[in-house]
């Protein structure tokens, strides 16, 4: 099946700033795709291009196998929803839901049933009457993609929708705008800077950079198996340990760590020899701990320490453990609540498989 979108080498100079460099990718029909990266990276360049608000210096924008880059803005089958979401106050629900309709020269009738529709789908039947301000931030959320989706776009860009939200409504929204791109079975591209949102709602994910794509793929395979180090570091919360290899087994490495540890990882990315500069990466959830190194015996890597903090919360609760005196490791308590009595300098011993350490080339080597 054609993809519902496509860019192809798309590249934005401004000046001699170069803001996206030969991206390319395409998105499946029905599917949402997020593009997660830190503010400046060329996320927001990419939508823009997408919608026709910028033209690329280079590349081709394809929607169901077409370019549209003759195409006007107004004139693309792409919608797009804002952070600051540009409802109109004066304006009922159902206006504004209505609102491209009515530009569009759709009979009274029609759009009366196109608006009940949308409101039925996004969970709000029976409010049209109701005024903008009398909403909670959630039902904005949802009227301003249903005023999207009445006019049936093949892609959705949703540029950021949730920055506005408090914590508590944005957790809640994630779960939402899945459950409202499954109803209205509508291609979405999202880009955030959130690694949340996009791990939680995104069907396959592209991480940013500084105007490249480091990687593409589902949550699972950037958070299990990424393949560059700054993936390894933007997603997901993680341990970092620089240094320089000392002997290598296959994939497996054996690296000292710039505070005279030594650990065990797997090598990700260009093949690395002794002497070069590389960087660990492992997962707080993946390390293990123990009152008796005994216990760890069967891990590659062991640490004795002592716990100079302890974070409560709830399922996510953690501990720091100042590990041989000069690294604190981040380590995920168990959910059984066997260390809940541990105390700030109590001795602890840590432990971790090699297969669980993501070893990189040093961007400093």
């Amino acid at each position: 099946m054609t993809p519902d979108l496509e860019c192809q080498s798309l590249t934005k100079r401004f000046g001699e700033t170069l803001a996206v460099d030969e991206v390319s990718f395409d998105v499946a029909r029905g599917s949402f795709f997020s593009i997660l990266g830190p503010s400046g990276c060329g996320k927001t360049t990419i939508m823009r291009m997408i919608a026709g608000f910028l033209e690329p210096t280079s590349g081709d924008i394809l929607i169901r196998g077409k370019s549209v880059l003759d195409t006007p803005p107004n004139k693309r089958p792409v919608n797009m929803v804002f952070q600051h979401l540009a409802l109109f106050p004066m304006m009922n629900i159902a206006d504004n839901i209505g609102y491209g309709l009515r530009r569009a020269g759709m009979g009274k009738a029609d759009i009366a049933r196109k608006v009940e529709e949308a409101l039925d789908r996004i969970g709000l039947p029976g409010i049209g009457h109701r005024k903008v301000d009398e909403l909670s931030g959630g039902q904005k959320q949802r009227v301003a993609i249903a005023r999207c989706m009445v006019l049936e776009p093949d892609v959705l860009l949703l540029d950021e929708p949730l920055g506005a939200l408090d914590l508590k409504l944005r957790e809640r929204m994630k779960v939402e705008l899945k459950s409202l791109q499954a109803a209205f079975d509508t291609t979405f591209v999202y880009i955030t800077h959130d690694q949340s949102e996009a791990l939680v709602m995104s069907d396959r994910i592209a991480v940013m950079n500084e105007g490249r794509f480091e990687q593409v793929g589902t949550g699972q395979d950037l958070y299990y198996r990424p393949s560059t180090a700054f993936v390894a570091g933007f997603v997901g919360d993680t341990n970092r340990w620089f240094g320089r290899i000392e002997r290598v087994e296959g994939d497996m490495l054996e690296m000292r760590t710039e505070s005279g540890m030594t650990l065990r990882g797997e090598r990700h990315g260009r093949a690395l020899s002794t002497g070069d500069r590389a960087e660990i990466f492992v997962r707080p959830e993946a390390i293990r701990i123990a009152h008796s190194a005994e216990e760890l015996e069967h891990f590659d890597n062991r640490i004795s320490g002592r716990v100079t903090s302890l974070l409560f919360n709830g399922a996510d609760s953690r501990i720091l453990v100042d590990a041989a005196g000069s690294d604190e490791v981040a380590v995920n308590l168990p959910q059984s609540g066997e260390f809940a009595g541990l105390a700030r300098g109590a001795p602890v011993h840590i432990g971790w498989s090699g297969a669980q350490g993501n070893c990189f080339a040093s961007p400093e080597a």
